[in-house]
């Protein structure tokens, strides 16, 4: 396998997310949060249900870590709260699913999917979703890997895959080659909270991916009827300016 490390990343300039949707599929929002800064809408998904729209207030804290982490990267995004979880990190792929799919009815442009499954039994189902959403012109960001291991949906290809590096600063990203696939690295911090060390902030792959999806949302700005290859492409460009920095066999 080659694994190239390519020059870190800075977002486009003058872009800032302005008209470009969001969908935050995590544990709703908290939308007077000051990082936030409000959101254009949401809907809160469960199993045994109707889905309850502006029903998306955040108990946990997770989703409205995430929201504030894409809002400083793009400003001028229209964020939406997709909720999937209540009063715990846990639900099932059918949740998820139904989410992605919320999420192209409503024509939201970039997902943020701070989270993933290690079961591939559900791959058919998830490929699926994913070929529908980018069909529609939506792009989903994930995690690439949990605890390790390849995680489904940001193992795909036709997903902005990230992993999480605790010393990427959180400006930027870097842009790697694994196999065949570009693969995006970046902070595994939100936001610094006043007065809050930053080890005992939130911290994880979850805050990597949020902060990606602030700098596809620019990127998105800047080329909103790019496929997922071009998209990808296009960050990689903008990546570019530098020499390689290492390339490992």
């Amino acid at each position: 396998m080659i694994f190239e490390i390519l020059p870190k990343a800075q977002h486009p300039v003058g872009c800032t997310g302005r008209g470009v949707k969001v969908g935050i599929i995590d544990s709703g929002v908290n939308p007077a949060h000051p990082h936030v800064g409000g959101v254009a809408g949401g809907v809160r998904i469960s199993p045994n249900e109707a889905d309850r729209a502006n029903d998306y207030l955040d108990y946990l804290g997770h989703g409205t870590a995430v929201a504030g982490a894409i809002r400083e990267k793009a400003p001028d995004t229209e964020l939406y709260a997709v909720k999937v979880f209540h009063r715990a990190l846990t639900t099932n792929i059918e949740i998820i699913i139904k989410a992605i799919d919320w999420c192209v009815d409503n024509h939201i442009d970039v997902i943020n999917l701070s989270l993933g499954t290690l079961n591939l039994e559900h791959r058919d189902a998830i490929e699926a979703a994913v070929a529908l959403a980018n069909k529609n012109g939506c792009v989903i960001v994930a995690a690439r890997e949990m605890a390790g291991r390849l995680s489904l949906p940001g193992c795909l290809s036709s997903v902005v895959g990230v992993l999480a590096d605790s010393d990427c600063e959180r400006d930027r990203y870097k842009v790697n080659r694994i196999d065949d696939d570009v693969v995006f690295t970046a902070s595994a911090y939100p936001r610094e909270i006043p007065g809050v060390p930053r080890e005992h902030n939130l911290h994880g792959i979850s805050f990597a991916v949020a902060n990606m999806t602030g700098f596809v949302a620019r990127a998105r700005e800047q080329a909103p009827q790019n496929s997922i290859v071009d998209l990808k492409r296009l960050l990689v460009e903008q990546s570019k300016g530098n020499e390689r920095v290492e390339a490992i066999t």
